[in-house]
């Protein structure tokens, strides 16, 4: 037993999603799926939430839009962040992907690769960083009267009295009243600020997986590490590389199979704890590449595994320990871990 284990509750997916969407009564709930399901496996986890009610998916790119198109069929809509890029037209085409258009460059492009071909507009209401801006927008809006939907993408939802949250709302609306499309606006985060931001379709990603800013979601996630081995440690003698952990009395520290190449994050290293059931551990020094430290100095006996991530700490709370943020986390969890997945449908 090598490798920790990754367990994914599939039902506390499902229950975070349903919840989102009574938080947006009387709009579409979708489901972002991108980055093999925010590292959760994209396989596992969609056909889940198209159980639960999902009937639109969101990825980056068309390649995971042909992946998830294989694992749910032709029943549910797929739309692609990415738009329409050089070369995908042949994978949109054979996925029926929805591209996001987000240049003129990419509705000319589509215009010319793929004509009749459904297709969406995402526009850039103040985050400057994808879709098209006002005037952008304004000089192929005539050849985009057929897009079946408008989005846009808040930069500070997760503050919820950031002042840039109503800036963005009302430059969405101005761009995008009239239009006559379905439009979307509000991912977890915009999806909680209230019923201005739901317009027709709410997007949700972080929260589905236990993230923040969605705080009642269940947590989806447990990794147990398990202990290779457990030392005496003198006071005064120092703990891993650098020597930046040392013992102010006698310690004792479990070394754990886990490191910064199974995705636990270097920057953790001496601020992270690890839990023995309701016990917290904490590291002893850096993250390795294989390999953590952790001071058990007060457990009367050392369990198999530590936990990582679980009933006592949420992602979250090891992205703090890791000055990061819990996406960071998720999509990072490496492919050494055996996975274990329980709940879903039956």
């Amino acid at each position: 037993m090598g490798t920790g284990l990754l367990t994914i509750d599939l039902d506390a997916v499902a229950a975070n999603w349903r919840a989102l969407d009574r938080a947006a009564p009387g709009t579409e709930t979708s489901a972002v799926v991108k980055a093999d399901g925010y590292g959760l496996g994209i396989d596992r986890v969609a056909p889940v939430l198209a159980a639960a009610g999902a009937r639109s998916f969101f990825v980056a790119f068309a390649e995971e839009g042909g992946a998830l198109r294989r694992a749910l069929g032709p029943e549910v809509a797929i739309y692609v962040f990415g738009g329409h890029m050089e070369g995908d037209a042949p994978a949109l085409r054979d996925h029926a992907l929805i591209p996001m258009l987000n240049s003129p460059e990419q509705v000319a492009r589509h215009a010319r690769d793929l004509p009749g071909h459904a297709y969406g507009v995402q526009l850039d209401s103040g985050m400057n960083r994808l879709g098209m801006e006002a005037d952008e927008w304004a000089s192929v809006r005539d050849q985009t009267r057929d897009a079946v939907l408008l989005s846009s993408h808040l930069a500070c939802a997760d503050e919820p009295d950031h002042p840039l949250n109503r800036t963005q709302l009302a430059a969405f609306r101005e761009m995008t009243n009239g239009a006559g499309a379905p439009r979307s606006l509000a991912a977890t985060g915009g999806t909680l600020l209230g019923r201005d931001w739901h317009f027709e379709m709410t997007r949700p990603g972080i929260g589905l997986y236990g993230g923040a800013p969605f705080k009642a979601a269940q947590p989806v996630v447990r990794l147990s590490l398990p202990v290779i081995q457990v030392r005496d440690v003198a006071a005064g003698e120092s703990v891993g590389y650098g020597a930046t952990w040392h013992a102010d009395a006698p310690a004792r520290i479990a070394t754990v199979s886990g490191g910064y190449a199974d995705g636990i994050i270097r920057a953790m290293g001496n601020q992270a704890r690890l839990w023995a059931d309701d016990r917290p551990c904490p590291l002893a020094g850096r993250v390795s590449m294989d390999l953590l430290t952790v001071d058990v100095t007060h457990l009367a006996e050392v369990p198999e595994m530590l936990d990582l991530m679980g009933p006592h700490q949420t992602i979250d709370d090891v992205a703090d320990a890791a000055g990061t943020i819990g996406y960071e986390i998720l999509t990072s969890l490496g492919h050494r871990y055996r996975r274990r997945y329980v709940g879903g449908p039956r």
